[in-house]
């Protein structure tokens, strides 16, 4: 096992392709702001900066807890991990960890100086201790005796920072006040996300089950878990279309409803698969969509109506 610096291995351990998903919900919050006036291009590229580190911090230390405590087995069907693949060690890997830490918390001190300044103290301390919980929320997932993500919790966490945190607390950073509107959208975008995280816990459920990991997918069962898993992506597109029946003013409103096109092909494909490896695929095809979604979410609401 090599200590050594490789490039590749921590590019490949970042798992950029998670990234498009991770700023979904910095996109439409940011599009929220726009609506009411209050978007500023400093703020969101630094949202989107600070957001991109939190999910590879995620990513660093999922690979680290989950290879530490032996889940990511060669039964694994995923991609392989650094650690489990021996390219990058558990210990380089903790430093690892530890250095992405603090540049996501320089980047969200950097955010919260930008948005609030010194005329908001009180949002800027309130906004620190939410990007501490950030930090804290993306090593425990799998790492320490008491990993959420060990204990069936990864969905609540992920609705929570993916979904609410996310968009609602991007449009506060614009517009220092809370819009209600936003959490129909923001219920979208995290429930897919949860969608995407169900798909990858279904799909190792066999060997997550032998490592001892307890999903919410292992807590359920294969056939509660592929009913939930429905009900989730239906309410978020429900949700989303609500918002656009409450706030409908031109067609171009609607134009967020072409990404439930492959949505809804995916849960047609969903229902027909009956192998693990067969849903790898999916999980792509969901992430995508939920960022497509945050693209033409942005679009129709403010640069076509």
């Amino acid at each position: 096992m090599s200590n050594s610096f490789n490039f590749k291995a921590w590019v490949q351990a970042a798992r950029l392709r998670t990234l498009p998903l991770s700023v979904s919900g910095i996109i439409v919050g940011a599009a929220m702001a726009d609506m009411d006036g209050y978007f500023r291009w400093d703020i969101f590229v630094l949202a989107l900066l600070t957001t991109m580190a939190f999910q590879v911090l995620s990513n660093f230390a999922n690979d680290y807890g989950d290879g530490v405590k032996g889940a990511d087995s060669e039964e694994r069907i995923g991609p392989k991990r650094a650690i489990q693949s021996g390219a990058i060690s558990s210990s380089v890997m903790k430093k690892g960890v530890v250095i992405t830490a603090i540049a996501s918390l320089l980047l969200a001190m950097l955010l919260i100086y930008v948005s609030f300044g010194r005329d908001h103290v009180w949002y800027g301390a309130l906004f620190l201790l939410l990007g501490l919980a950030s930090v804290v929320a993306a090593i425990k997932y799998t790492v320490g005796g008491s990993a959420y993500g060990y204990h069936g919790l990864g969905d609540v966490f992920v609705f929570l920072f993916f979904g609410l945190v996310s968009v609602c607390g991007s449009y506060f950073l614009f517009a220092k006040h809370l819009s209600w509107a936003a959490f129909l959208p923001a219920v979208t975008v995290g429930l897919l996300s949860v969608a995407v995280l169900n798909l990858n816990n279904l799909r190792d459920i066999d060997s997550d089950l032998k490592a001892g990991k307890r999903t919410l997918a292992v807590l359920l069962g294969k056939n509660a878990t592929r009913n939930y898993h429905f009900i989730i992506v239906s309410l978020a597109m429900i949700t989303s279309t609500l918002f656009l029946v409450i706030e409908y003013q031109h067609i171009a409103n609607a134009l967020f409803l072409v990404s439930f096109v492959p949505v809804s092909m995916h849960l047609n494909r969903f229902l027909n698969v009956s192998t693990a490896r067969a849903l790898d695929p999916e999980l792509k095809k969901v992430a995508l969509s939920v960022f497509l979604f945050s693209i033409l979410f942005y679009l129709g609401f403010n640069i076509f109506s």
